[in-house]
C-alpha cells in the first residue's frame, strides 16, 4: 500500500484517532468585542430559507452571516497592518501545504488556573524545549490553556480595564518566529492577551506574527487530547477572496487508541 492508503486504513481502524478541535457555531458564541470607536465584529447568524415545508418541500437550507473571525477560526497574514504588504497572504491565495501540518503543544493550565493575565514568555518556551525538545521548523505551537472549558459568559472575562485572557509577550513571539513556525493557536477569543494593548509591541502575537507571514488559530478546544508533540493539524479556512481570516473546522489527527 502507499503512504497514503495506510494512513487511511489506519484512520478507518482506529490507529490513528480524529480529534474535533472546534466549537460548534450558533448564535450564542461569543465575538471578540473591541472599543466603542472601531468597527465590530458581527456575531454568527442564522435565518432558515426552509424546512421540508412550502418554501421547499423536499429540503432544509438556511442562510449564515458572520465575522471573518467569529466562532474557531484562522487569521491570515493580512489580517493585520504588519502583513498587508505580504505577497499572498490572504486566506484565498495562501499555499494549502501550510493548511496540513503537525503541532507542538505548550500545557499551561495550572499557571492560568491561577492567573488569567498568565504571559507566556521565551522563558517557559525554552523550559518546554528542554523537556520535550526543540520546536520543528513549520509546526503550529498550541498554547494550552483550558480556556475553552469556561462559560460563555466568562469566556471574554471583561473587566472595567477590558478583557483579561492568558497569551504571549513579544520574546515568546519572536522565538517562535526564530523557530520558524508555521503559526500559533490558542483556546481564546484572540492569539493575544487581554491586555496585550499595554504590551510592547501591543498586540505582539498579531503585529510580530502576521508581519512574518505566520498563521493564527483562535477558540481551539480539545487540547487536552493532543500530546505534547507529533498531532497532524488539518486547518484549511474557507477560500474567501481576499479573506483576512475565516471561521473553519480544525481537526487533530493523533496516533493510538483511546485509552
Amino acid at each position: 500500500m502507499s503512504v497514503l492508503e495506510r494512513c487511511g486504513a489506519a484512520i478507518m481502524s482506529g490507529q490513528i484517532r480524529t480529534i474535533d478541535l472546534t466549537h460548534t457555531l450558533d448564535p450564542d458564541f461569543p465575538v471578540l468585542v473591541l472599543p466603542p470607536q472601531f468597527g465590530q465584529c458581527a456575531p454568527f447568524r442564522i435565518e432558515e430559507v426552509s424546512h421540508y415545508d412550502d418554501r421547499g418541500p423536499a429540503w432544509y437550507w438556511r442562510n449564515f452571516s458572520c465575522n471573518e473571525h467569529t466562532g474557531t477560526h484562522f487569521d491570515a497574514p493580512i489580517h493585520w497592518v504588519t502583513g498587508k504588504d505580504i505577497p499572498n497572504a490572504s486566506v484565498d491565495a495562501l499555499d494549502p501545504k501550510g493548511f496540513i501540518r503537525p503541532a507542538c503543544v505548550l500545557d499551561f493550565t495550572e499557571e492560568v488556573a491561577m492567573d488569567a493575565d498568565f504571559v507566556l514568555t521565551a522563558d517557559h518556551i525554552g523550559a518546554w524545549e528542554k523537556k520535550h525538545g526543540a520546536i520543528p521548523k513549520g509546526w503550529w505551537v498550541f498554547f494550552r490553556t483550558d480556556w475553552s472549558k469556561r462559560a460563555w459568559k466568562d469566556y471574554l472575562n471583561l473587566k472595567a480595564d477590558g478583557a483579561h485572557s492568558p497569551g504571549p509577550d513579544a520574546g515568546a513571539v519572536r522565538l517562535m518566529i526564530e523557530r520558524d513556525v508555521v503559526g500559533f493557536g490558542v483556546e481564546t477569543i484572540g492569539t493575544d492577551a487581554g491586555q496585550a494593548h499595554s504590551f510592547d509591541p501591543q498586540y505582539p502575537a498579531h503585529t510580530l506574527m502576521h508581519g512574518a507571514g505566520k498563521f493564527g488559530l483562535q477558540c481551539l478546544k480539545n487540547l487536552d487530547q493532543l500530546p505534547p508533540k507529533g498531532a497532524l493539524i488539518l486547518s484549511p479556512p474557507l477560500k474567501i477572496k481576499n479573506g483576512s481570516g475565516s471561521p473553519l473546522r480544525v481537526l487533530a489527527l493523533v496516533e493510538g487508541r483511546p485509552a
